[in-house]
């Protein structure tokens, strides 16, 4: 059975704790939490709002334009839910244990990158190394 772990609301990750300790997997679990649950409300209120708004428009300038903001924002959703299963990808990785550390080197992420990013799975290092290789691959 697990404990409750405590966290002040002011409570951010530091370097000099031990890292990944129970505090510091509890703070990105609820952050990851809180945006899925906040992507998934976004996604809700589209859903809702293209039901609400299905009308006919008889100008086709304006037809077209409303077309173009709904392909805008059907991609917008699509790319917010491959976000939502990146983010079920690392709560999981909290669960096994092996969340912070790059799936390439097993080092631990920075607590600046994994709280500016929390689905990294790369170190800073291995991010770089990645997208200059890809750069290069796609530049032939």
């Amino acid at each position: 059975m697990k404990s409750e772990v405590v966290l002040s609301a002011e409570y951010t990750p530091a370097e000099d704790e031990p890292f990944m300790n129970a505090r510091q997997r509890e703070y990105f679990r609820r952050k990851l939490l809180d945006w899925k649950a906040s992507l998934l409300a976004e996604s809700k209120e589209t859903v809702t709002g293209m039901q609400n708004s299905t009308r006919n428009i008889p100008d086709l300038a304006d037809r077209a334009s409303e077309e173009t903001d709904r392909a805008l924002e059907l991609r917008t959703r699509d790319r917010q839910r491959k976000l939502v299963a990146k983010i079920d990808s690392a709560l999981r990785r909290l669960e096994d244990g092996s969340y912070g550390y790059c799936e390439e080197t097993g080092e631990p992420i920075s607590l600046k990158r994994l709280d500016a990013r929390p689905i990294a799975t790369l170190s800073l290092e291995a991010q770089e190394r990645h997208e200059r290789k890809e750069r290069v691959y796609r530049d032939d």
